[in-house]
C-alpha cells in the first residue's frame, strides 16, 4: 500500500497550491461556516453545502495513510484536518503538506466523524466513550462514557456538545468538562448526528422517529412518526428536515407542525437510504444503496433528476458551487453538475468509500475502507 500511495503522489501531487474563483455561498444559510468544514456536513444545521467553489482539473495532492482504514469524514479548519481510524486514532494532518502533526490513541475504532469547535475536537469510539481532546497538542480535555458504540457526530450549541448513542440515548455534555446536562432515552440506537436549529435539537434514529428537543433542557417538543428506522442525519433548513429511510423513502418533514409533507421513492428500485442529504434552498441531494445519486425539488419531492453510479452509496453529498461531490463503495469519487447530473470530473480510488467528502480551503479531503486519506485540489 505504501508503494501505491508513493506512486499515486508522484504521479499527481504535481504542486500544491489551489487555483479559481473566490469562494462563492449557495443557498443562504445552508452554506458552511466559512473558517472549513469543522464537523459531519459541514455546519450546525447538516446542510452538507460548501461555500466554495472547486475546479473541474482536481488531482491528488497528498494521500495520507491510516491503520485499518477510514469511514468518519474529516474535519478541516485554519490549516488543519483531523480524522479518525478503525484503528482507533485520531490523526491531525498539516492541510497544505498531509505530513503528520500528533496522533491521539483512543483505543477502539472511530466511525464517529470528529467535530472541531472553539479549539477542541470531539468524536466518539467503538467503546462508547466521548472523547474531547485539545486541537492543538493533541491532549485528552476530558472523556466520558456512554454505555453503548457512538457513531453518531458530535454537535455543539453553545456550552453543549449533543450526540447519539448504541445505548439508545440522545447525550448533551457541557463543553468545558463532559459533566452530563441532560440525555434523552429512545427506543433504538440512535446512529445519525444531531442537527442544531436556532436552539433546537433534531435527531433521528433506529426506532423510526424524528424528535425535536430543546437545547437547553432536553425537554422534547415534537415527535414525529417517519415510517421507518434511519441511520441517516437529518439535513435541516428553512423549516424542514430531509432525511432517507431503511424502507426505501426519502421524506421531507414539517418541523413546526410536526408532519411529512412528502415522500419519495425510486419508481423502479427498491432500497435503503443511508446517506445524509444536501440541501439548500432550490435542492435536495441524496445518494441511495440502489447506486443512484437522486436530485430532488425540495418543495415537492419530485426527481429533478437521477444518475447511476458503479456502487452503492452510503457517503453522503456535498453541493459546492455549481458541482455535487459524492463516493460510492466502487471507490470512484465523482463530482456531478447541480443542474443536469452529468458527471464533470471523476478519480478512482481503487477502494470502498463509506466516508463523506469535506470541502475547505479549496480542497476536497475523503477517506477510504482501505486506509488512504485523499487530498484533492488543482494545480496552479
Amino acid at each position: 500500500m505504501k508503494r501505491r500511495t508513493e506512486i499515486l503522489i508522484a504521479l499527481f501531487a504535481i504542486a500544491l497550491g489551489v487555483s479559481g474563483p473566490p469562494p462563492v455561498a449557495a443557498g443562504g444559510e445552508s452554506a458552511a461556516p466559512p473558517e472549513g468544514w469543522p464537523m459531519f456536513r459541514g455546519d450546525s444545521r447538516l446542510t452538507g453545502v460548501s461555500p466554495e467553489r472547486l475546479g473541474d482539473d482536481l488531482v491528488p495532492l497528498w494521500v495520507f495513510e491510516v491503520e485499518e482504514g477510514i469511514e468518519s469524514t474529516a474535519a478541516v479548519v485554519a490549516g488543519r484536518a483531523w480524522v479518525g481510524s478503525l484503528g482507533g486514532t485520531l490523526h491531525a494532518i498539516d492541510l497544505s503538506t498531509g505530513k503528520a502533526l500528533w496522533a491521539y490513541e483512543a483505543g477502539e475504532e472511530i466511525k464517529s466523524s470528529p467535530t472541531f469547535h472553539d479549539g477542541t475536537v470531539y468524536f466518539g469510539d467503538g467503546a462508547g466513550v466521548l472523547h474531547a481532546v485539545d486541537a492543538t497538542s493533541g491532549k485528552a480535555r476530558w472523556t466520558f462514557e456512554a454505555e453503548a458504540e457512538i457513531v453518531s457526530s458530535p454537535n455543539v450549541a453553545g456550552s453543549k456538545v449533543i450526540f447519539g448513542s448504541h445505548d439508545q440515548y440522545l447525550y448533551a455534555l457541557a463543553a468545558a468538562d463532559g459533566s452530563l446536562s441532560w440525555k434523552i432515552e429512545t427506543e433504538g440506537y440512535v446512529y445519525g448526528t444531531p442537527a442544531i436549529i436556532d436552539g433546537t435539537v433534531a435527531s433521528a434514529g433506529c426506532d423510526g422517529y424524528l424528535r425535536l428537543c430543546r437545547v437547553e433542557d432536553g425537554v422534547e417538543t415534537v415527535k414525529v412518526e417517519l415510517g421507518g428506522y434511519t441511520g441517516a442525519s437529518p439535513a435541516t433548513l428553512d423549516g424542514r428536515a430531509y432525511i432517507g429511510t431503511f424502507e426505501n423513502e426519502v421524506l421531507a418533514v414539517d418541523l413546526e407542525g410536526g408532519k411529512v409533507v412528502w415522500r419519495y421513492r425510486n419508481p423502479e428500485r427498491e432500497f435503503p437510504y443511508l446517506s445524509s442529504a444536501a440541501v439548500r434552498e432550490d435542492l435536495v441531494v441524496v445518494g441511495g444503496r440502489d447506486k443512484t445519486v437522486h436530485a430532488l425539488d425540495p418543495k415537492t419531492g419530485e426527481a429533478r433528476w437521477t444518475y447511476a453510479a458503479r456502487g452503492k452509496i452510503d457517503a453522503s453529498p456535498v453541493i459546492a458551487g455549481d458541482r455535487i461531490y459524492v463516493a460510492s463503495s466502487s471507490g470512484e469519487i465523482l463530482a456531478l453538475a447541480i443542474e443536469s447530473g452529468e458527471p464533470a470530473w471523476s478519480f478512482d480510488t481503487g477502494s470502498p468509500i463509506l466516508a463523506s467528502p469535506s470541502i475547505a480551503s479549496g480542497r476536497l479531503l475523503i477517506g477510504t475502507v482501505d486506509g488512504q486519506l485523499y487530498c484533492f485540489g488543482t494545480k496552479k
